[in-house]
């Protein structure tokens, strides 16, 4: 978002050894420490960090073959989308639809990063990490990180203990597997009448459609999707359809899930530009907050709370940020 304060002191990490000397540094000195990766689900509050900022940078990518499977260990430093396209070119399928997100391999699993019907909880076998209560390196299974929607325990209970500094995941070779997400099937076959449905021709969907609604944060200044799509139950749904035509909703384990961007979309503010706080939507997706000229995380948040309320008045939904607010 380009805004918020400054760190205090800022280290970069390219070898996970480094990290216990790092901490110990800190710790002498009574500072406390955060890892991030390459911040691009980060606000940051406008009075910094008193404290040290470990930005890891921890790369590696190795391949293990098992039977049809494959064991693919990714150094949490690595830039998600780059490993996306190098399994997608060994012929592995299971991440391709999570193609395009910015970040690192690192950060998949804290908010268990979902798109287009896959979930990084769906391939990880194990996160490598440091643990900042027992001073040691551990290997975390997957059903011991409380995955859920857009949640894990590295992002709830256990927030701030592990700095994770590699990834497992299983993958296997083949075509991916219908049904599709509805607004991929879309694109293949309606628009586009692309029958042959290789990981590659996944991704290069799943890109060409992230493109075209989606700012580049290089170039525009975001966090991608600002909320999450709420899960609401079957009789919350029958309420809102008996107000309105038609609601986009997906079944979700018993309850429902449905769509954020029409909620803001609904509440008013589809390419919304907000001259109090600097702050405005991405014309082509209101879940995407973009700083047009902000110059504080306060103007950010001021302008986030205006549309939490104004969703929470009009449909009696809370709104979930996804975008972590440090420190």
């Amino acid at each position: 978002m380009r805004l918020g304060g400054t760190a205090a002191y800022l280290l970069d990490i390219h070898d996970a050894n480094k990290i216990a000397r790092a901490i110990a540094w800190a710790e002498e000195r009574n500072l406390p420490v955060v890892m991030i990766g390459s911040g691009s689900n980060i606000i940051w509050r406008d009075e910094g960090f008193a404290g040290l900022l470990l930005v890891n940078k921890i790369t590696g990518y190795t391949e293990h073959q098992e039977d049809k499977d494959c064991l693919v260990t990714i150094g949490a430093g690595e830039n998600w989308d780059e490993m996306v396209g190098r399994t997608v070119a060994s012929g592995l399928t299971g991440i391709e639809a999570l193609s395009l997100i910015p970040g690192t391999a690192g950060a998949t699993p804290v908010q268990n990063v979902g798109a287009y019907g896959q979930e990084i909880a769906q391939t990880l076998v194990s996160v490598e990490a440091y643990d900042m209560q027992t001073k040691r390196f551990v290997q975390i299974q997957n059903a011991d990180c409380a995955f859920g929607y857009r949640a894990s325990r590295f992002k709830a209970q256990d927030r701030g203990r592990f700095f994770i500094t590699a990834v497992t995941l299983r993958l296997r070779r083949g075509t991916p597997k219908p049904p599709y997400y509805p607004a991929l099937e879309e694109y293949l076959l309606k628009e586009h009448g692309i029958a042959e449905h290789s990981p590659e021709a996944i991704r290069n969907a799943v890109i060409a459609i992230r493109q075209s609604k989606l700012p580049d944060p290089a170039e525009v200044a975001n966090n991608g999707s600002f909320f999450a799509n709420p899960i609401i139950s079957v009789t919350q749904l029958l309420r809102l359809q008996a107000a309105f035509d038609e609601v986009p909703h997906w079944p979700h384990h018993g309850d429902v899930k449905i769509s954020a961007a029409w909620l803001l979309e609904r509440a008013g503010f589809k390419n919304f530009h907000d001259p109090e706080t600097g702050m405005a939507t991405w014309p082509a997706q209101p879940l995407v907050f973009v700083n047009e000229h902000a110059h504080s995380t306060a103007q950010l948040l001021e302008f986030r709370q205006k549309v939490l309320d104004t969703v929470q008045q009009r449909f009696d939904i809370v709104l979930q940020q996804e975008p972590e607010l440090l420190p």
